[in-house]
């Protein structure tokens, strides 16, 4: 077995994810990682980080249902002989509306994955955790859930409830030395944000007193300080990677 600590990461198939495993494997970090659909995107991530010299697990789970979130904990646990030092809980989806017109299902969708799934993980590998009296968990919040935006209420209330969960959490384990922090990201450049119309990102840039888009490794970059030993004392905080958006 590697003498590398294991990190689980969910969502690790693309986007912020992505760059959050090709992270953790440059810092010394074996991967597990699970991804719902697109094999092709997640043997990708896989390749990345094999390349940095990770050992790496792809694991296809839904982390909206209990038994799947368990079931990636397991395998996780098998890959890592018995270990997770490290869980980034970065899953998740969108089904923007105005209130008035979200349906209850994309409502319930939303909160299942971001807030149920972020639930699921944490209890499961915290158990883990309090075990081994070692450990940080990194929540993977929004700027939308610390400030709000018009036609995200049901994102906005799932991030906002991680936030919570966040804080209510640190407060259980930190006399085990586990750490739980939140990361908040901004406006991220993404193959999204990407195919938006010039005039749509100019109107995003207005509200970023940087006046450009965060990028991905931006947000990877402090999960890696989170997760490191240089953290070590920082638990139940919020960290905007948002460039000035929530100021």
């Amino acid at each position: 077995m590697s003498d590398r600590k294991i990190a689980l990461v969910t969502g690790g198939s693309r986007g912020i994810g992505r760059a959050i495993c090709e992270r953790l494997s440059a810092d010394g970090f074996d991967i597990v990682f699970n991804y719902i659909g697109g094999y092709d995107a997640a043997m990708e991530t896989k390749k990345m980080c094999e390349e940095k010299g990770a050992k790496v697990l792809a694991v296809q789970a839904d982390i909206s249902q209990s038994a799947d979130c368990q079931r990636l904990i397991d395998e996780a646990l098998v890959f890592g002989d018995n270990r997770i030092d490290v869980l980034v809980n970065n899953a998740g989806i969108t089904k923007d509306n105005l209130l008035g017109r979200i349906k209850d299902e994309d409502f319930d969708a939303v909160l299942n994955v971001n807030l149920k799934g972020t639930f699921y993980m944490m209890r499961g590998v915290g158990k883990r955790m309090l075990r081994q009296k070692s450990g940080r968990i990194i929540n993977m919040s929004s700027v939308v859930g610390v400030m709000g935006n018009a036609g995200q209420v049901n994102y906005a209330a799932s991030k906002a409830g991680v936030i919570g969960m966040t804080k209510s959490f640190a407060r259980e384990v930190a006399s085990r030395k586990i750490t739980v922090n939140a990361v908040a990201p901004g406006m991220i450049e993404t193959d999204m944000t990407k195919a938006l119309p010039a005039s749509a990102q100019e109107k995003i840039l207005d509200t970023i007193p940087f006046h450009e888009m965060g990028q991905a490794k931006d947000v990877a970059n402090v999960v890696s300080f989170l997760a490191s030993d240089d953290a070590r004392y920082i638990t139940g905080q919020v960290i905007c990677v948002d460039g000035g958006m929530a100021i």
